[in-house]
């Protein structure tokens, strides 16, 4: 069977890896995989069809400066998908690039369309729903209340649970390891700073973050910095802080595998205190490590307005919507002011308790059975495509 997927950022990239692992242990047919994606999908067998750098952009300022850019890509895609005639395609998250792909795809050819990350109208934009059910055909959803809102439209909805809830705490030894390597004392207190993975979002937060690393040396003198730094923003980040003057640990990819570089990761947030963090999928890795946050998050003047008046969910930050409880504190937009921030994680390390219920509520929701995310994924895909076979 020719599969051909579409993912436009890392988060993306590591879904549509674990769909792609899943698929491979549960098909009873050879698989032929295209598209676009990142290392993780590249590790399990696909020729990315260009980086998925290009098109990780977020924003209506930063999509609307690389538009005719981003136009080409949708058409390098489409024409990829019509030439290879695939006989399913999964686009992954990236609604603003892949959901085109899609649309314009399914003009000329028909194919079974599954798309994976329920776009959330039940936050934004609600009438998105019925405007994609005339070309996706299935929906993979990371939340269990998702599937009603797309079902409501006639598109078939499965809730298959997210990654980071099958992921065990990392050993305690190597925790331990971690912060004797960086002379991280007892006492000391270590602070994750994660200003995103894309170039968007770093040029906007680590001006901040900057601010607020000074203020936390300045009046904690036993706190030290650790920023792990996506490959896709690696040279970016790492100019930045050589402007900083402070003494942080930065830790990145080098020569290490993709899953080895996750697994470093996870090790990294478990030895931290307490992080600094942008919006998005990160907050669910650093509760799946029980480590308490705050999040920072500034846009562009036009997605600053579009998100006051469009948006109407009272929080951003995914553990306080699947919670249904706001114990993490965010600043957004006009709100991500550094003095703010600083009270924020000095408050947080003092009662970290309310955060680490919420995280462990939140995971227990995204949980499907205990069986793994990619697995089940692979299954609705699979099951899907049994009953609409062409």
């Amino acid at each position: 069977m020719k599969v051909y997927l579409v993912a436009g950022e890392p988060s993306g990239d590591k879904l549509g890896a674990e769909l792609m692992a899943g698929l491979k242990s549960c098909a009873a047919y050879e698989l032929d995989f295209h598209g676009v994606g990142g290392p993780l999908m590249e590790e399990q067998g696909l020729t990315s069809l260009f980086p998925i750098t290009e098109i990780a952009v977020m924003g209506i300022g930063e999509i609307l400066a690389k538009y005719i850019f981003l136009k080409k890509r949708i058409k390098n895609t489409v024409d990829d998908i019509l030439r290879l005639k695939p006989d399913v395609l999964i686009t992954i998250d990236a609604p603003e690039f892949s959901l085109r792909v899609a649309k314009m795809v399914r003009k000329k050819l028909f194919i079974n369309t599954i798309h994976y990350v329920a776009p959330t109208v039940w936050a934004w934009r609600p009438n998105r729903a019925k405007k994609i059910s005339g070309y996706v055909d299935h929906i993979l959803a990371l939340f269990p209340f998702e599937p009603p809102y797309m079902q409501r439209e006639g598109i078939s909805c499965d809730f298959v649970g997210h990654p980071v809830a099958n992921e065990n705490l990392p050993e305690p030894s190597l925790v331990k390891k971690f912060r004797q390597q960086h002379k991280i004392g007892e006492n000391d207190t270590l602070v994750a700073f994660l200003p995103g993975s894309r170039i968007s979002e770093v040029d906007r937060l680590m001006p901040v973050f900057k601010n607020v690393s000074s203020m936390l040396i300045s009046q904690k003198l036993n706190t030290r910095i650790v920023t792990v730094v996506a490959p896709a923003v690696e040279h970016i980040v790492v100019e930045n802080l050589q402007r900083w003057g402070n003494n942080i640990i930065v830790v990145t990819k080098d020569d290490l595998s993709s899953n080895d570089f996750q697994k470093l990761k996870r090790e990294v947030f478990a030895s931290c205190d307490i992080a600094l963090a942008a919006s998005g999928t990160v907050s669910l890795e650093l509760a799946s490590t029980e480590t308490p946050m705050v999040i920072a998050y500034d846009m562009g003047f036009l997605s600053r307005l579009v998100f006051r008046l469009l948006v109407s969910v009272k929080s951003v930050n995914l553990v306080n919507l699947i919670s249904e409880q706001h114990t993490i504190p965010e600043f957004i937009g006009s709100n991500c002011k550094p003095d703010k921030i600083f009270q924020a994680l000095v408050n947080q390390l003092e009662d970290p308790i309310g955060q680490k219920t919420a995280m462990r509520k939140s995971l227990d929701l995204l949980s499907v059975g205990g069986e793994n995310s990619g697995t089940v994924a692979a299954k609705s895909v699979i099951a899907f495509l049994e009953i609409h076979k062409t």
